[in-house]
């Protein structure tokens, strides 16, 4: 009876493995092989049975990682065509009028992923209340099925004008193309999307196909592998909005895996945050190659309203109509590589070293400096114990990577590794905050969670820096994501767009659409709507708005109830309301999940004491730039109630965590670390804790 569930990160991939009977966890750790990601998720396979992990007890595997969006992002993505309503092929290249920064001149737009040769018109034509105005010419859905034959494409998008509200021509094309041209991927924009806006809804049909046939190669091989490794029980993806989906919906659907191993992070905060009754929290997940950062409000993870693909200030990027938690991501990871700019600054990121050649400590070929690098020379990681002592860091060639920069500051590669962390650092927080004080939210009001192989390196730094109410290190934080998939549950996401004047007559129009996406998805899952946990939320605006605020909605709500809903909603965003203005209800979203049962936070034992935790000490630097002893402890001997006093370093397999002076770690029933200054005004950052020791 075991759970297990994998991430394949872009330099590790996790295994986490949970026994349902005793709590008991098992983990495996083994590097990302990118030109076959299932080969790294077997060797860490590999690596746990070693630890005495069964496969064939498996009764769920869970798989998250980064193919979908590596495919997008690197153009390895297959051949696609376009068929699309006559006159409108045009739409993914004009997209929208808006450019990131209005005023930079060097804005580029954004370049659509099917060539115009490739993208075919079909005469046909709905309107928008869904009425047939120009019946669908399959003399001329022939002709264009022989040409994509002959293109040679492996995909298909099709994308006919107002589909999401009437999809009788989408689907007929779609039959149609399947039985043509087999062997080629055939996505429509109604599978993917019942929402308006035309350009948004072809993106997301056309990155669908574009990625159908990668992933439907990658699970299939996913699946024979785990196969081979006597897995055989039910297999789910991580989808982006914290939610599962099974192998086969996830083929179909394959853009909603587009953040799937962040996503899985999330959701494990927020399981964490329900432990420590905590319903808001700061997350912060820091890899070998990004740093990701997220809030999770009222218990569930924030999701993104507007999510692009690629955007950035010189790019618009590809919005798509999926479900996506809000994360901000920057290039300052463990691999992030440290180097002099033209004017002579030193910057960290966004380049990785990867896990080939990595960082070069490693001593795999890398000479390039980075933060592991940097963490090595500073005394925060152990050369001999690194990932469990299963692989040794050459310090030597850390030194010698980090002279150039050193030379160039005129300081030593102890003091450059310094102040190549401290950028890094810098960059997180100015991360952390985005999601954070630009969204409306106050750190010093949540907790920070502090994942990944690097962030428990970084976590007590940014908790000083930012003020939160305390920062917390889950067990197994270096595999934290693969265990946030164990705590998710399958879920499908339903959205229809509906124009409704918000007025008396408008709730039993309401409870008719959401009956109607219920319905979808109890027959998506083969169970009665009854079964289902749902979450219903509606795009609502004032009339004469073009965008939406969206407002939670509950069953048999009132109309006076949804109104004061919408309009605080809507102040929140936008720091007023109107009252008195008309509302219309724009689109209607029903997240559904299956009732299962959810891995919970297991209770450590309290066979061991401090002083049995204690392993010796190993020279850290300190806030005046010198190496001094600091005492190290080994996480898994550590008793809960044992509180340790900085500058202190406690170690497990998958990472390292730092606590500062004038900070205390102090270690709960589940093992979590929890890491708060110590009130006293000689301490930074420990003002808030002396008003409410005051107060």
């Amino acid at each position: 009876m075991t759970r297990i569930a994998t991430d394949a990160g872009g330099t590790f991939t996790d295994l986490v493995a949970f026994d349902e009977l005793t709590g008991a966890i098992q983990v495996g750790k083994a590097l990302t092989t990118p030109r076959d990601p299932s080969i790294g998720v077997v060797d860490a396979i590999a690596q746990a049975e070693e630890e005495g992990l069964a496969t064939a007890e498996a009764t769920l595997f869970v798989h998250g990682g980064t193919t979908v969006i590596n495919a997008i992002t690197e153009r390895k993505g297959v051949a696609t065509a376009l068929v699309t309503t006559r006159g409108f092929r045009d739409v993914i290249a004009i997209g929208r009028g808006n450019r990131p920064d209005l005023y930079n001149l060097h804005s580029e737009p954004a370049q659509p992923f099917v060539p115009r040769h490739l993208r075919f018109e079909v005469t046909e034509r709905m309107d928008a209340r869904g009425e047939v105005r120009i019946a669908l010419d399959h003399d001329d859905l022939a002709a264009v099925a022989d040409r994509i034959a002959a293109s040679g494409v492996a995909a298909v998008a099709i994308l006919f004008l107002h589909s999401y509200v009437n999809p009788e021509h989408e689907q007929a094309a779609a039959r149609f193309l399947r039985e043509r041209l087999p062997g080629v991927a055939v996505a429509a924009s109604h599978e993917v999307s019942r929402q308006w806006r035309e350009y948004e809804r072809s993106n997301t049909a056309v990155l669908s196909a574009y990625v159908q046939p990668i992933m439907a190669r990658y699970l299939s091989n996913l699946a024979d592998a785990l196969g081979g490794r006597g897995i055989d029980c039910p297999a789910y993806c991580m989808q982006s909005s914290g939610g599962l989906a099974s192998f086969p919906s996830a083929v179909a659907a394959p853009l909603v895996l587009v953040e799937s191993g962040p996503a899985g992070g999330v959701a494990g905060a927020a399981r964490v945050g329900e432990a420590l009754g905590e319903p808001d929290i700061l997350y912060l997940d820091v890899g070998g190659t990004t740093a990701k950062c997220s809030l999770v409000s009222g218990g569930r993870p924030v999701l993104k309203p507007d999510y692009k693909l690629e955007w950035s200030r010189l790019k618009p990027g590809y919005p798509v109509q999926i479900p996506v938690v809000d994360i901000v991501e920057i290039g300052a990871g463990g691999g992030s590589i440290a180097w002099i700019d033209p004017a002579g600054a030193v910057q960290v990121g966004p380049e990785s070293a990867g896990s080939d050649p990595g960082p070069a400590c490693y001593g795999r070929g890398g000479t390039r400096p980075t933060v592991t690098d940097a963490k090595l020379l500073t005394g925060v990681i152990d050369a001999e114990g690194f990932a469990g002592g299963r692989i040794q860091l050459d310090v030597a060639a850390a030194e010698r990577a980090f002279g150039p920069i050193a030379a160039h500051l005129g300081v030593d590669v102890v003091a450059a590794a310094e102040a190549v962390i401290r950028l890094a650092e810098a960059n997180m927080i100015n991360a952390l905050k985005l999601v954070t004080i630009q969204r409306g939210h106050d750190p010093r009001d949540l907790t920070m969670v502090v994942s990944g192989g690097g962030g428990p390196m970084h976590a007590a730094t940014l908790g000083r820096e930012l003020g939160v109410r305390r920062t917390v290190i889950p067990r197994y934080a270096g595999l934290f994501s693969a265990w946030g998939m164990l705590t998710a549950r399958p879920r499908i996401d339903m959205s229809r767009t509906r124009l409704i004047a918000l007025g008396p007559d408008a709730m039993p129009r309401v409870q008719a659409v959401f009956l109607e996406l219920a319905c979808e998805a109890a027959t998506a899952f083969g169970v009665a709507a009854e079964a289902l946990i749902a979450d219903r939320t509606i795009e609502m605006r004032y009339r004469g708005q073009e965008h939406a605020v969206a407002t939670p909605y509950a069953p048999g709500e009132s109309l006076a109830a949804l109104l004061e809903s919408f309009h605080a909603a809507h102040e929140k965003a936008y720091t007023f309301r109107l009252d008195d203005t008309p509302v219309e209800l724009v689109t209607f979203h029903l997240a559904a999940e299956l009732e299962t049962p959810r891995v919970g936070l297991p209770d450590i034992s309290a066979e061991t004491t401090l002083a049995e935790a204690a392993c010796g000490n190993r020279p850290l630097i300190g806030a005046d730039g010198r190496l001094a002893p600091a005492p190290v402890y080994t996480r898994d001997l550590l008793p809960p109630g044992a509180e340790i006093a900085g500058p202190a370093l406690i170690e497990e397999a998958t990472t390292t965590t730092l606590v500062l002076a004038g900070q205390t770690a102090r270690i709960d029933r589940y093992g979590l670390i929890s890491i708060a200054e110590i009130p006293s005004a000689e301490n930074p950052g420990t003002e808030r804790d002396d008003r409410e020791a005051a107060g």
